[in-house]
């Protein structure tokens, strides 16, 4: 691959419902927080410019993460939202990279994708011509639609549904453009929850591809448990 790639890790939020003191980025999964082990998978990326961090203004926690060392990691301040920080990110981005370069997208708090789904994220984009894509797991479980009181009003069909995931791949120019239009509400359509949902309700048509590594987020407490668990068993995995 010719073209500049860069990847942009928002990690300004504070994830809420994980219940923590701390930000749920720098909880500890074993001898090492969350952000470290997800760097740690991001760094041997193969082609990758640079890596941008976007922290909260007052963030006292980064000092501890090892892989802010690396010369290849940047880091820059997010916003109030997931779509402010990586806006963030991508401007960081654009002040020394071309609107055409590559930017992956990838969650702070999933610190188990692996090398080999995210090389194969990159190989489908760049060779099929697609918009971008991301990675992501045709739906397995059973999906019910409720009513405001917690009531089954129907079971929905799982057919041609999948759960999204990251990195998320697209051009650094036309995401930017995307979330602009998006937060000025210059669209109307589904809400934008991730970067390709921006580019969804401008009309493009991002490519899915399957993980077939683990690639958890750690959301809640029970996910820490779940994540432990398979950082011991992946140590490795590439």
């Amino acid at each position: 691959m010719n073209d500049a790639m860069w990847i942009i890790v928002p990690a300004a939020g504070r994830g809420e419902r994980m219940g923590s003191d701390i930000p749920k980025q720098y909880v500890m999964l074993g001898e090492q927080c969350m952000l470290q082990h997800t760097l740690s998978r991001l760094l041997p990326v193969p082609d990758v410019d640079g890596i941008v961090v976007t922290l909260s203004e007052n963030d006292d926690h980064w000092p501890m993460v090892e892989a802010g060392a690396d010369e290849r990691v940047h880091t820059t301040i997010g916003g109030a939202t997931r779509a402010d920080s990586v806006l963030a990110g991508l401007r960081y981005v654009l002040d020394r990279a071309a609107p055409s370069s590559w930017v992956l997208v990838h969650d702070a708090a999933r610190p188990l994708v692996s090398l080999s789904d995210i090389r194969r994220l990159v190989d489908t984009v760049y060779n099929s011509g697609a918009i971008g894509g991301i990675l992501a797991t045709p739906v397995q479980d059973t999906l019910k639609s409720a009513d405001e009181y917690c009531c089954i009003e129907c079971t929905v069909s799982r057919n041609q549904l999948w759960q999204a995931q990251t990195p998320q791949m697209f051009r650094a120019g036309e995401l930017l453009e995307a979330l602009e239009t998006s937060r000025h509400g210059e669209v109307s359509g589904i809400p934008v929850t991730d970067e390709s949902s921006a580019m969804e309700n401008l009309g493009h048509e991002p490519q899915l591809v399957e993980a077939l590594q683990p690639n958890l987020k750690v959301t809640r407490p029970a996910d820490l448990l779940v994540a432990r668990l398979l950082l011991t068993h992946f140590a490795d995995q590439t």
